[in-house]
């Protein structure tokens, strides 16, 4: 793929996986200062990591869930809880990774990532209901 069929891929994925209303949102954010590093990650992330058919898009977004988890980069793992229902990823499923991250990633980890997925939960099912 060219680099505009990998941003095409890339954009799609985004909006499948983090909605349109978010992708619409950071869009419309964008700046000529964080352009370029917006172009990067659509690219590359999305374009091609998320594009790969090697793993699932449910397992991905697990992984994706746990490595932010890990390194404490919370707004982002917030932004993933919210998308791993458009990954297939269950409560339970869920529930179980921030178990095994108790146990690989240290109690305080987990706990944090209990603490964010109670509330993204939480907006979910206000929206809904």
């Amino acid at each position: 793929m060219n680099e505009d069929d990998r941003h095409a891929a890339g954009m799609r994925n985004r909006r499948s996986v983090l909605g349109d209303a978010h992708v619409d949102r950071a869009e419309a954010r964008k700046t000529p200062f964080d352009e370029r590093f917006q172009h990067f990650i659509t690219r590359n992330a999305w374009g091609d990591i998320w594009e790969s058919r090697t793993i699932d898009r449910k397992t991905r977004s697990l992984l994706t869930m746990a490595m932010l988890l890990a390194m404490g980069h919370e707004e982002e793992f917030a932004m993933h809880v919210r998308a791993s229902v458009n990954c297939g990823v269950t409560e339970e499923e869920l529930s179980d990774l921030l178990m095994q991250a108790a146990i690989y990633c240290g109690v305080p980890a987990a706990n944090s990532g209990y603490r964010i997925a109670k509330s993204v939960l939480a907006e979910r099912a206000a929206d809904s209901g």
